[in-house]
């Protein structure tokens, strides 16, 4: 048994590994602990403490894959319940779709029973506090007299991230059943465009898990995991005979022949079928973390992911 984890996951990583430990499902495991990390107050990139869009909502995206079988859930731009991940579990085990988004996402949490509860509606004090900062020093003066009734457009490229990373959590194992899995959950990034969906709940980019051959997921800049597909670049690989090292190789390669569009750090978190593992930073300015637990270990433990590009 295996699981790995990104930098941000800490406060659900120990949770996910016992429930692995006593042998349960793979995918209940890591719902777990991602539900951990979305109630982080630490953590301003999932969950409660997520940074708002660019009206100061807060919409969040999550994900799941069970490798056995190939079906995945996932929610985007769901409003209102901060368990987005256990929502995208819901949409995996009781509908016939894969994703669901925005109003419809909220009304299928309302119905299975997982809602927000007091202050889950909406974004913490500091988050609120820095959302109307930065915007308000960003509008001019009949801008702020008229928002939000006012183009939203102008202010897109005009607000500077508060922090310096864009990490999605994502969780991946192979359970005791050799199967492996995947779960992804994220507020996206701090003043998005209301709407805006980034790798983490769409299948083949910013996760993939087939139980045969391997599992990936990324974090960061999303936009380049969609267009080169590159969890499902790593699985395919494997698939054709790569090695675990070669596959990633090849999704890297990928990634750095895009030059237009938005460009930026990626990190690839990868499991081949076996349990071997690699996580990789591309282009990352400062050193990056993840999480590696195995059966056998006391805790996790908190690595330094290998720097490339």
């Amino acid at each position: 048994m295996v699981l790995l984890a990104n930098g941000v996951a800490g406060a659900g990583v120990g949770p996910s590994a016992e429930r692995l430990a006593a042998r349960q499902p793979g995918l209940d495991a890591l719902v777990e602990g991602v539900s951990a990390v979305e109630r982080d107050l630490a953590v301003h990139s999932v969950g409660l403490g997520g940074w708002p869009n660019l009206l100061g909502e807060l919409e969040l995206d999550a994900a799941v894959m069970d490798g056995d079988t190939r079906r995945t859930g996932a929610v985007g731009a769901l409003r209102g319940v901060v368990s987005a991940c256990r929502v995208a579990l819901h949409v995996l085990r009781d509908l016939d779709h894969e994703i669901l988004v925005g109003a419809g996402a909220a009304r299928f949490a309302a119905e299975i029973g997982v809602v927000g509860a007091a202050g889950e509606d909406g974004l913490t004090p500091e988050a609120r506090a820095v959302w109307w900062r930065r915007l308000s020093a960003s509008m001019t003066e009949d801008q702020r007299a008229a928002f939000p009734d006012t183009s939203l457009l102008p202010l897109t490229g005009a607000l500077a991230e508060p922090d310096s990373v864009r990490d999605t959590t994502v969780f991946l194992c192979r359970d005791a059943n050799a199967g492996l899995h995947a779960a992804t959950s994220t507020s996206g990034w701090a003043w998005k465009y209301p709407g805006r969906l980034g790798d983490a709940p769409i299948a083949g980019a910013g996760f993939y898990a087939d139980s045969r051959f391997g599992a990936a997921a990324c974090t960061h800049t999303g936009e380049m995991a969609i267009r080169a597909g590159t969890a499902r670049t790593i699985v395919l690989a494997l698939r054709l005979g790569k090695t675990l090292r070669e596959a990633v190789d090849l999704a890297v390669e990928e990634l750095v022949e895009l030059e237009t569009g938005c460009l930026g750090p990626l990190v690839i978190h990868a499991l081949d079928a076996r349990g071997g593992h690699r996580v990789v930073a591309l282009r990352c300015s400062e050193p990056v973390f993840f999480w590696y637990w195995r059966e056998g270990m006391a805790a996790p433990e908190r690595r330094e992911a290998e720097a490339v590009g």
